[in-house]
Order: C-alpha cells, then structure tokens, then sequence
C-alpha cells in the first residue's frame, strides 16, 4: 500500500500539519488507519516516518487532534527542537512510529515497572537512507531499547528499512553491533541527554542501558498492538487520545470521507509571504 500527504499552514509554524492518504486520495489516520504489519509471515512492520535523520524539529503524530496529522511538538507556545548534543547532529537515525500501537500510561510494563509515554511505540531506522517526514517504510526489527523518560516507559524499537543495500545482513541487535561498532552505545547516549540542554536531567534505562534482541523486541510490540486494540475498543481509558478513522468497520470513531475533508479544511492555511529585496541606488 502506498500513502501521499497533504501539508496545511507553513512548515516552521504553530499551525502546519501533515494528513495523510491512500492511494485513492482518501483521508486517514497514520495512527489509527494504517496496518502495524506490512508482511506479517516476515515480521515486516510499517513505519511513519515522522523526523528524518541529522534534522532536529521534533515532529509527531498528533494524538489528540482529529486524524492524527504529524506536526511540531510545542512547549510553552513555542516549537520544539532537540538540541546538537556533540558530536551528534540532530536526530542520528531516521526517527518514527510503529502505527497500531499504543503504550498504555495506565498498564504497568512488567519489564520496566512504569506505565507507557501514551504514544504510539517509537522506531530507528538505523539504514543508510535518509528519508522524508511523512514517508511509511517497511522495516524489519532488530531489537529495542527501554528508555525510562520522566517516569514513564518508553521503548526505542531498533529497526532497518527492508529497501536499504544492506538489509540482508541485519537480522538482529548483534548485528548491529558487528557491522557498526558503537553505533548503540551512540544511540544510548543520545537518549540519555538530548533532553539535557533543555534543563531537565539525563534519562535512565531499564536493563542498565542493555539492549534487547529482536524476539524481545517483537513480542514488545504486539503487546502495545493489544494495549491499542483496547484503546480504540474503548476498552482503556483514552484521555485526550483522538481516535478518529476512515477504515476500521466496527470502531464507535469511524468517520466518513467528507467529514474527515471537513477535519482538514478546519486546520488554517498560512500564506507564505514572497521573498521581497531591497534595490539600493548607490
């Protein structure tokens, strides 16, 4: 399945977002519409691609807005950006969502003893590609990562692009660390300080840092597919969770085509101003 985007409002701003659609043109949600699984027999899963590697907007899924658009993440009235940690440059891998799957704030990992960050579960393309927000790619699981960020459990799912050259050789966390020596211990203290230049202390980890194989990784994932399965069944508390869609039959939140044009023509357009000189008569 191929999927487009449509871009309301100016990039840089409060009011840009990014909806999405299928190959007919019709609206969904990245979240809520777009399978987990690209290949289930392979344990392929989708990937929204929501920050590209070495840039440092912090984009996101919106989850409490109608369709669920990626857009920049706000504190304070004021866009976010993570900072250029040296030596590190932005984002290191291209950064994203597994869609249809949700970490639950209220069920407590038996793994790291704290409930979910309430998003959908995070993804590292670690593969060679730089890709483009927005883009969905299929990736094949490596391993995880379990980030504690602020009392809450927060999974890293470590993953490559299946189109990338060198996909065939990755198969599992050790490979990583054989064909790309230090590439995790970089990711690891990436995640331990990029929230550091905003003030805030540096992150822990369950398992002292330790990365998971790729069976753990998996089975990680289809518990927070469960965890989402009761949110959109209304079988969990959804807090300000939106969970609109154009395309699971039996959700109480399925919504029509027009009323999904509707959502999208609600979110204001910004019009770029021309770029104007000056002629100076010297």
């Amino acid at each position: 399945m191929s999927y487009a985007t449509e871009e309301r409002g100016d990039t840089n701003s409060l009011e840009h977002r990014m909806f999405f659609k299928n190959k007919k043109g019709q609206y969904l949600s990245p979240f809520h519409d777009i399978p987990m699984y690209a290949d289930e027999d392979k344990d392929i899963f989708n990937m929204i691609v929501e920050v590209p590697r070495w840039t440092n907007a912090k984009m996101e899924i919106a989850t409490k807005d109608p369709l669920n658009p990626i857009k920049q993440d706000v504190k304070k009235g004021k866009l976010r950006y993570v900072a250029n940690v040296f030596p590190h440059k932005g984002y290191i891998w291209n950064y994203g969502a597994i869609p249809q799957t949700w970490e639950n704030p209220k069920h407590i990992d038996e793994n790291t003893g704290f409930g979910g960050d309430n998003d959908p579960i995070d993804v590292c393309d670690i593969g060679s590609k730089v890709c483009v927000q927005g883009q969905v790619i299929k990736v094949k699981i490596l391993g995880t990562l379990a980030l504690i960020d602020e009392g809450e459990t927060d999974w890293k799912i470590i993953a490559i692009n299946v189109e990338d050259p060198e996909a065939e050789q990755y198969n599992d966390i050790e490979d990583v660390q054989r064909l790309k020596p230090y590439y995790l211990e970089s990711t690891v203290d990436w995640f331990r300080k990029y929230k550091v230049p905003d003030g805030k202390p540096e992150n822990q980890f369950a398992f002292n840092g330790e990365f998971k194989p790729k069976a753990f990784a998996v089975k990680i994932i289809r518990s927070t597919h469960e965890q989402w399965k009761d949110l959109v069944n209304e079988k969990a508390d959804r807090g300000e969770i939106n969970c609109t869609n154009t395309t699971l039959k039996d959700s109480k939140f399925l919504c029509s085509q027009e009323s999904a044009e509707t959502f999208v023509k609600a979110v204001s357009t910004v019009d770029v101003l021309p770029i104007s000189f000056m002629f100076l008569n010297l």
